[in-house]
């Protein structure tokens, strides 16, 4: 019964991937992207905040943040983002082939570290036990006194670059790899 249930559970899933991957590829690359572009925005918005406006940094919470201070405060949102961009890369994954794939695979190891770091984040502020005698809950890198705000960036940049490269990539392959995948 049980393994009837996986079967079927994983059958399903796979047509889901394959359509993503398929005849939904576009809106759901649209999306996927919508959402990265959404989140880089809130992060540059709450650069801006600091380094523009001069507003102190608990302050500084991003457009979302000034509507809803208590849900960015929640390390669940950027948990949950962190996990979306790394099954969102995943599952659009077969679409990519090769160079675009190459980059794309960058992108993904470098969001699974990101992911890493989040889920660090929110295991501390569930068990109230911070990393390295911190205050607050502490990343890895964070620890070597990079300010969180300065660390999101980063790490959404070097996420974002190789993520767009495979676009390109995808989107205008090499001459010789075109003659491949025909």
């Amino acid at each position: 019964m049980i393994n009837q249930s996986y079967r079927q559970f994983s059958s399903g899933l796979q047509a889901f991937v394959y359509r993503l991957n398929g005849q939904w590829y576009k809106p759901a690359m649209q999306v996927f992207m919508a959402i990265i572009i959404a989140h880089w925005a809130e992060h540059l918005f709450q650069a801006f905040q600091v380094y523009i406006l001069h507003w102190p940094r608990k302050q500084a919470l991003g457009a979302l943040g000034l509507l809803y201070p208590w849900l960015v405060h929640s390390e669940w949102l950027h948990y949950g983002h962190a996990l979306f961009m790394l099954v969102g890369l995943a599952v659009l994954r077969p679409s990519m082939v090769g160079k675009a794939r190459v980059w794309w695979n960058i992108s993904f190891g470098l969001q699974f570290w990101h992911h890493i770091e989040h889920a660090l984040l929110l295991g501390q502020a569930l068990t109230h036990k911070n990393l390295f005698n911190s205050p607050v809950p502490t990343s890895v890198l964070q620890s070597w006194g990079v300010p969180r705000i300065e660390l999101h960036l980063f790490y959404n940049t070097i996420v974002f670059v190789p993520m767009v490269i495979a676009l390109f990539y995808h989107r205008f392959p090499p001459t010789d790899q075109r003659q491949i995948s025909a």
